[in-house]
Parts: structure tokens; sequence; C-alpha cells
């Protein structure tokens, strides 16, 4: 018998709709029962591509006595976090607070029934005691008895966490503040310390794939490549991190893409499980990567995750699916594995130089089977050819197996990091393919995510549900910044100016500067969120702040301009404490101090067209160009003043508030572009 999760759209919850536990989607319906049977409410949140979720699922929600013990004693509620980052959030922050440990998922936090405050929690739970832990279903009986014996002391302590929630969040600038460039360099010596000089990345076991952290040190790199000498340590960091992510096991190197992070210190085991997340801003970060140094792996590394992205994510509504799985037929990283014996009956007499370059000659890595990484270098073009000719063959045969499930749920703010991606690779791989992806895909979240001229934020099954997160607005503000440098339609013009209208009226904080995570007209929750750190994704206010910026520039908008100050000030204690966990907001305070360079081209589709791919060879991030054919009419604010005459290319460049001479031959413009390639 199902519960009440089968009618949910979340692949999540419908993973758990034959449970034989009692669940309740988050809602009334869950919160009037805890308060009509005076239990407390058991909140489990996880996300449909987590294996240790599942693990906690197998061994307790699918077992007949534990559910009983759940079903007696508590409202038992299930959250996909990926429909519901508002909550993931609240409690994810709160078990933090309790418990003084990092959180994560599967995370089970148990809730006063009366008010929906949390009490106690953790994350996975054993079904028998081990490891220091204790049996969940003993865990169950003892929160109960306290919930039920100490009511008082349960209450006092949540209006304690209550007052904490708020200081938490409290933005403590001052308007005054005079922002400066120290965090960003401040910044960059943290990453400097952390760095591992010998693997790459940052920091010990388990590794993840900072993008954000590799976009800023290419930043920092190229705002010194003119001095007298270079920070060429930003760049080593930045180049060596994805060089040995790219050859190592968090790459699939058979069908292309990266896994969610690696477990060791050498990026050789990754846990398995393929986030659309993940993979949009490593795209992103490898074709910039590619630009600045002309490193052909780079080039690769990027083409390769977006074939993946367009084989296996790819919707037919042109918006993309969320992740896929780390488990296949029950285990994690089965339809990744290999043995020698297969492969060198698939390969033949190409098997020895594949065997070498992925280490099949080498011992087993992962259980007594082997998952490609590179061992050793391949050069000679016969050999080249033969690693590809393999991986082909591999491929085929590995779409035969039983795939990973697929959460084909589709997330606007997801979206928006795969169209940055797709639209940045695009324009600097020369590959129109990806520009058409990213243009569909946007046309998918503009056509099928607006209802009322508000955002949602997430679809599945024809469906749009959940009123937008922050994050969805300003990651697809600042995607479709990106996709109009590749692929200049007014109408996407029009939407980014409706998103920063919408946050402004909806997010801000008007008496404190930055911006809330939910709406202020969203469901009441205990607490109202202001994230302003990086995560697993970047910083909802940073990239506000730095796309409200590059949008009022581009159109002389002074209300995108303050909004973005305000959100630097509201913030600024907590970059200058903390400079490295708010890379985001470092970014947007350095085109704060130093405008970005705006250059916009006019004329003929072709000629123009032709211009802004000759000038995006040069890896400039503080650069954006707009080709916009003469014929486009009625573009608002300071585009409306730069125009072309019949039959005439024509550039204009400004930096910030402040533009040049109109530049009206291509050698002209080159020469420009030369001058200032940071």
């Amino acid at each position: 018998m199902s519960n009440r999760l089968a009618g949910e759209s979340s692949p999540y919850l419908q993973q758990h709709a034959n449970n034989p536990v009692s669940w309740f989607p988050w809602g009334d319906e869950a919160f009037e029962e805890a308060q009509k049977t005076k239990k407390p409410i058991l909140l489990s949140i996880g996300y449909s591509a987590c294996h240790w979720c599942h693990v906690m699922a197998h061994e307790s929600f699918e077992d007949d006595a534990i559910a009983e013990v759940m079903n007696r004693l508590f409202v038992n509620v299930k959250v996909d976090r990926e429909e519901r980052p508002d909550v993931d959030k609240i409690y994810q922050t709160t078990h933090q607070l309790l418990t003084q440990r990092v959180g994560g998922w599967p995370l089970t936090m148990f809730l006063d029934g009366e008010n929906q405050r949390p009490f106690f929690g953790g994350t996975y739970f054993p079904n028998e005691a081990r490891h220091g832990m204790p049996a969940f279903s003993d865990l169950l009986e003892k929160v109960a008895v306290y919930y039920e014996k100490q009511r008082d002391q349960v209450h006092a302590q949540s209006n304690q966490l209550i007052d904490v929630l708020k200081k938490i969040d409290l933005s403590c600038g001052d308007e005054d503040v005079i922002l400066n460039t120290v965090p960003i360099q401040k910044a960059r010596d943290t990453f400097a310390q952390n760095f591992d000089r010998d693997f790459g990345g940052f920091g010990p076991a388990p590794k993840f794939p900072h993008a954000t952290t590799i976009d800023r040190l290419l930043r920092h790199w190229s705002a010194s490549a003119n001095d007298a000498e270079p920070d060429l340590d930003s760049l080593l960091m930045s180049t060596l991190t994805l060089t040995r992510m790219a050859n190592g096991g968090i790459f699939d190197h058979i069908g292309g893409g990266f896994c969610r992070y690696s477990v060791d210190k050498y990026w050789q085991i990754p846990h398995f499980e393929k986030m659309l997340y993940d993979n949009g801003p490593l795209l992103a970060s490898y074709a910039q990567a590619a630009i600045a140094t002309g490193e052909s792996l780079f080039f690769d590394t990027a083409n390769a995750t977006a074939d993946w992205m367009l084989a296996d994510m790819l919707a037919d509504n042109g918006g993309f699916f969320s992740s896929l799985d780390a488990d296949s037929e029950g285990k994690e990283g089965t339809y990744y594995l290999w043995t020698p014996k297969q492969v060198k009956k698939l390969l033949g007499n190409d098997y020895i130089v594949f065997a070498n370059h992925f280490g099949l000659d080498t011992d087993a890595n992962f259980e007594g089977q082997w998952h490609f990484t590179v061992h050793a270098p391949i050069e000679d073009k016969k050999d080249l050819a033969a690693i590809e000719r393999s991986k082909k063959i591999l491929l085929a045969e590995r779409e035969t197996r039983i795939a990973p499930e697929r959460d084909e749920k589709q997330l606007t703010s997801w979206n928006a990091l795969s169209i940055r991606g797709l639209a940045i690779s695009g324009r600097l791989l020369n590959r129109p393919d990806l520009i058409l992806a990213a243009t569909k895909a946007a046309d998918f979240v503009r056509k099928n995510l607006i209802k009322n001229n508000r955002l949602y934020a997430s679809y599945k099954d024809r469906q749009a549900r959940f009123q937008a997160y922050f994050d969805d607005y300003a990651f697809m503000l600042d995607a479709l910044l990106e996709l109009l440098q590749s692929n200049w339609e007014t109408e996407n013009l029009s939407f980014a100016i409706q998103l920063a209208d919408s946050m402004l009226e909806h997010f801000e904080d008007l008496e404190r500067g930055a911006f809330y995570f939910t709406a202020n007209d969203h469901e009441t929750l205990i607490h109202r969120p202001k994230s302003i750190a990086d995560e697993a994704l970047p910083s909802g206010n940073g990239i506000a702040a730095f796309a409200l910026q590059r949008l009022g520039f581009l159109l002389g908008e002074v209300r995108y301009l303050d909004a973005a100050e305000r959100t630097l000030k509201s913030t600024w204690q907590s970059i200058e404490n903390y400079p490295h966990a708010h890379v985001s907001l470092i970014t947007a305070l350095e085109e704060y101090l130093h405008h970005p360079e705006i250059i916009v081209i006019r004329g003929e589709t072709k000629e123009i067209e032709y211009w802004r791919d000759s000038a995006i060879k040069l890896y400039a991030p503080q650069r954006m160009i707009f080709a916009i054919d003469a014929n486009e009419e009625n573009l608002p604010g300071a585009l409306a003043d730069k125009v072309a005459h019949e039959g005439e290319s024509i550039a204009y460049k400004c930096i910030g508030t402040h533009c040049e001479l109109p530049i009206t031959t291509w050698e002209a413009l080159a020469a420009e572009l030369s001058g200032m390639t940071n």
C-alpha cells in the first residue's frame, strides 16, 4: 500500500511512496496531524541521487518493525531538499547549532509538533548500533520519551534556537563602510594555504570540485597578467586542480561529466552520483581555462562534459534533468566499473594501449574492480586514436547495463547554471550546438516556469511547482547575461529585466540590504534565511550582486547598481572575516571596485558576429561583448543610444558608466582589446 507520497511529483518522494512508514509531505496536513495527536515530527530530508539516503531507506524505512515505531511515536515528514531548499537550509543550520557538527544528507531532525521547531537531530542513523551510533529504533523510543517528559525544556531550547537564528542572518554591514580590495587578496592567500600542491584541490579528502574557487583564481591571475610579476601561483592552483580532476576518477572517461566529489585526495574514487549543478559550472571553468591556457586537456574535458549533458541530461522540452543516482543494481558505482577481462574481450588489439593509459595493469581500485583513472599520458597520434575508439566501444557496451536512476525533475536554478555553462563554452569552443541548447533551455524556463509573472522552482510531469527561491532568480539572471553574449535575443533581455525587478520587489531586505532566500509572500517557516556564503552552490547574494551590477552598467540602471552595492555593504563584515567562504561576493566586490568592460557591437548580423567571435578568443573575465543586429529596435536604457547606420558596423566600449568614442573598424577594436585582456 502506498502512503501520502504517492501523489507527489518528486522522484525522491516517490521512491518512498511504498514504504511501510506513514509518510507525509511537508505541509499543513502533517502539522495538523502533529497538533491533533500531540506527537513530535520526524523530519527526514534527502535527495534521489544520495547513496546514504538509500542506505537508511533500505535499513530502516523499508523495515516493518522500525516503521511501526516511527508511525506509533511520530508524525513522519519526508522532504526532497532539491524541491524545498528553503526547508533544508533552515534545518541544516539548526542541526549544526544543536550538534556542533556539519550536517548532510540524509538529515534526520526531530521537531516540536506544535511549531516545527527542532529539538534534536542527526544525519544517517543505522538500523543496528554500530560505529558509536545507536540503533535507529532505540533512538526513536528515547526521543519520544524525552519529548513527552521534558516539554518545558523542549520549548526553552527551541526559543533559544530561534533567537540564535535571528542573530545569524542579521546583516551587520555599515552603510558608510568603504569597500576595498583587502578581502580579495586574503581569499587568494587562504586558498594558497589550503592548496594541495601535489594533487590539486583545497584541503584534505573528501575533495569537492569547487568551480567558484577555480574561477576566482583564474580571475585573480588574469587581473595581474599585465603586472611586472603576474600571479602565476593563482594560475597554477586553478590549472593543476582542473588537470588532476580531468585525469582522475571523479571524471567519467567513458561517458563524460563529473561525479559529485572524490573520497580520496588523489581525485581517484568518486562518490558516483552526477549532479547537474556541478557540471554546468565545471563546463564553464574548463572552457575558460582552455582559452586562458590553450591546454588541449581542458578543451577535451569541456567538450566531453557538454556532450554528456546533451546526451544524458537533456529533456525533449529543452530543459535539463537534475541528477543521476550513485547506485545501480543496488550498489554504488556498479555502472562504471570494469574488469581487465571484460575490457580486453571488447578492445582486442587496442587493449594494451588502453590498459596502460587507464591503469588496468595495476591493482584494482574499487572493491575488486577497476574504475578508470589516467595513469600514463598519451601523446602518439595512433595511440590517441586507439583510446578514442576504445571509449566508444566501452560506452556502447556500458549502455547495455542497468543504468543509474535519473531524477527527471527540472530545477530552475540548476538549469540556469547549465545555461550559463553552455553559453560560455559554446562561444569559447566554437560550438553553435551548445549555444542552441542554452537558448532552448532558456526558452523552456521562460515558457514553463513563469506563472502570473512569477518564477517557479521545479518542473515535473508538465507541472510547475513551488514559487521560486532567490537562487532561481539570481542564477537565471546571470545565465541570461551570458547567453545574450553568445546569442542576442531581445526577449531574453526583457526576461532578465523582469527577473531583476522581481528580485528587488520580493526578496530584498530594504532595511539592512542583501536578499532573503524566500520571497516576501512565501510560506511562513520558523526562520527566513539570508544565505551569503558559498556552499555546494554559489551564494545567491553573491551571484545577484555580480549580475545586477552587470545589468545595471549595460542598461545604465541605477536601481540595480544600488541594490548590488547595498548587498556588498550589508555582507561586508562576513566578507572581511571569512573571504574564502564568500567567493561569489568577492567576485562581485572585484567588479564593484574595478568596473567591467562592456562592448556593444551594432551592425549587420554576419559582420558583427565575426567581430564578436574574434574578440572572445582572449580570456578577459571582466569583459562582456554583445553583438546586436542594427535592426533591433526599442532597446531599453543606455542601449537605445548605441545605434548603427545602414551598412556600417560599429562598436561601443564602456567601462562601468564611462563610455569612449565609437569604434568603426575591426582593426581598431582589435587594438583596443589586445591592450586590455583583464
